[in-house]
């Protein structure tokens, strides 16, 4: 933790290290060895691995970061989260819709693109609300549900087969989290099938992707952190509002838009946070 919160690791402060990159028949056995440490407080997200966590310990504060806290049934509301989990609700089912918004002003002639879906957490109705306000523009959604890593490549490339012109990749762990392997696999295949796409993550576009817009992967981790100190310090999780991200930001990579032979419409270029020339 940073110098301002009065907690340095190895002095007052000792992490614990886990990980709930595994499948998910495993998140049990991980989140019982994490709570069998009993540690003062347990970072993890999104979704599935709380509720693993829930489900282990009712006691352990629990800060998390998921799409939307409040509809996956992980807190009680915003206000009042009312049991061992606070943390950072992303309000993702909102932001992938301004990310489908903004993908259709960086393609304006597109009259298909495709939502990559996350076939174990994305609900159907947020899907229908997609395909609506994709109508609602004159543009077709097609939506892919990926179940796994392994689905990954090929989902994005019957996108292209069916005639998608434009990616929207819904905000999910499968898909997103900057610098994992799921994430290079993606980023290989967009710039193989020539596809401008959009991401949840700022950093995605920074590392090569066309666009990306929400709040910035290493801001969550830094926001999460303030919450964890608030409970070293003696409160509940349950008197800690649930936090929404700090900012969001829009990047835009003109180098990625030239590699694929597209040019994005001034308009959008000036309106972002950071361009990528």
């Amino acid at each position: 933790m940073s110098c301002g919160t009065g907690f340095v690791e190895g002095q007052n402060l000792t992490v614990i290290q886990g990980s709930f990159d595994v499948p998910n028949d495993r998140l049990a056995g991980e989140a019982a060895a994490l709570v069998k440490a009993a540690p003062d407080a347990i970072v993890a997200g999104p979704e599935l691995p709380l509720r693993a966590l829930q489900a282990a310990t009712r006691t352990i504060p629990l800060v998390g970061a998921s799409e939307d806290m409040v509809a996956e049934g992980l807190v009680t509301s915003l206000a009042r989260p009312g049991g061992n989990i606070t943390g950072i609700s992303l309000l993702s089912p909102e932001l992938d819709g301004k990310r489908q918004d903004i993908l259709i002003e960086a393609v304006p002639g597109a009259r298909r693109i495709a939502a990559m879906a996350d076939s174990t957490a994305t609900p159907p109705y947020h899907l229908q609300v997609l395909q609506h306000g994709a109508r609602s523009r004159g543009v077709e959604l097609l939506v892919f549900a990926v179940g796994g890593p392994g689905e990954i490549a090929s989902a994005i490339e019957a996108a292209k087969a069916a005639g998608a012109e434009a990616l929207n990749f819904l905000a999910t762990p499968l898909f997103a989290a900057p610098g994992s392997r799921n994430n290079q696999i993606v980023m290989e295949r967009i710039a193989a099938v020539r596809l401008p796409a959009i991401f949840q993550w700022p950093e995605t576009a920074e590392a090569g992707a066309l666009a990306g817009y929400g709040p910035r992967f290493a801001d969550m981790y830094r926001q999460r952190a303030r919450i964890a100190v608030k409970i070293f310090r003696g409160a509940k999780p349950a008197d800690i509002p649930v936090e929404i991200p700090d900012r969001y930001e829009l990047v835009i990579n003109l180098k990625a838009a030239k590699a694929i032979g597209y040019e994005v419409p001034a308009g959008l270029v000036l309106r972002a946070d950071k361009v990528i020339e």
